[in-house]
């Protein structure tokens, strides 16, 4: 276990917007459109080359545009600090002496049946049990790159400009999704520094060919988007990042990615699935919230019927 080079809480206001192009994944932008195939191959597509490249240069020129006149900015916190699990609670601790909790994210476990020898996981999995000694750590991240976007959506609507609308909504997205993978190869390079000497293609990056990964609340791994609450709390991202949720845990503004760093070599992404009700009750018991409350949490993974 490698202890952050850089602990604590770091604020990243105002990026440069240019440091996010070289790490952007263009294959998402497309599907927005409804063009199939992956980015680069998709350009020269022989069934939608053509409308690919076209909106590829589309999108090029408002990207630098973008850039140039400042149409938006991105802002973004991390947080690495020391951590344990009890059993399936990630438990994250006030200071390095380790005794007093600082908050407590309880996660879920696989439930399926599978082959002999395949373990059903649970990201807890991946820190050291606060029974074996071990100094472990986590992060947590959230960045923004939606800030500014509605005046100009707002001179778009006003000229009727569906199109540079939509263009616009999705760059801001995938700058967003960048500033994500941007930053996660800082941190395993420089600010939790277990990756030093790492050394990537973007379409490594992309495949997630590097140590460590960030899941995010909402997705398979930790399918409950009301853990993003107490993540919120614990970077201050509404005062640093001007990030916030809404009732039904949506980031504002739209453009933005929040989620944790695992470090340990065999961490990987995973869903949880179906989960049956004596988890649902075991993690109701957990977050200290009602099981009703914890079936509306869960209720895509819920692998009976409530009623």
């Amino acid at each position: 276990i490698t202890p952050p080079k850089l602990p604590g809480t770091h604020v990243l206001a105002d990026y440069p917007l240019e440091r996010l192009v070289e790490t952007i994944d263009w294959t998402p932008f497309f599907r927005t459109w409804e063009l199939a195939g992956n980015y680069p191959r998709i350009l020269d597509d022989e069934i939608v080359g053509e409308s690919a490249r076209q909106l590829f240069a589309d999108a090029k020129t408002m990207l630098d545009e973008i850039i140039e006149q400042k149409w938006l900015t991105a802002h973004g916190v991390l947080t690495l600090l020391p951590a344990n699990t009890e059993g399936d609670d990630l438990i994250i601790w006030a200071d390095e002496d380790r005794r007093e909790e600082r908050m407590r994210f309880p996660f879920l476990r696989q439930q399926t049946e599978k082959r002999s020898g395949r373990p059903n996981v649970c990201l807890s999995d991946f820190v050291a049990p606060v029974d074996s000694g071990i100094a472990d750590f986590v992060g947590g991240f959230a960045v923004t790159a939606g800030h500014g976007i509605e005046n100009k959506l707002v001179e778009f609507q006003a000229d009727h400009d569906d199109y540079r609308d939509i263009l616009l909504k999705a760059l801001a997205d995938r700058l967003a999704e960048s500033f994500a993978e941007h930053l996660h190869l800082r941190v395993r390079r420089e600010f939790w520094g277990y990756a030093p000497d790492e050394s990537l293609s973007n379409d490594e990056l992309i495949r997630e060919k590097y140590r460590g990964i960030r899941p995010a609340p909402g997705y398979p791994a930790c399918p409950d988007h009301s853990a993003k609450p107490d993540l919120f709390a614990l970077l201050g991202a509404e005062s640093v990042a001007g990030m916030r949720l809404t009732e039904s845990f949506a980031m504002l503004p739209t453009a933005s990615v929040s989620g944790f760093y695992f470090g340990h070599p065999d961490a990987r992404y995973f869903g949880v699935a179906k989960v049956g009700r004596d988890q649902v009750e075991d993690y109701a018991a957990r977050r200290g919230i009602s099981f009703d409350l914890a079936e509306r949490y869960l209720s895509p993974n819920l692998g009976y019927d409530p009623d």
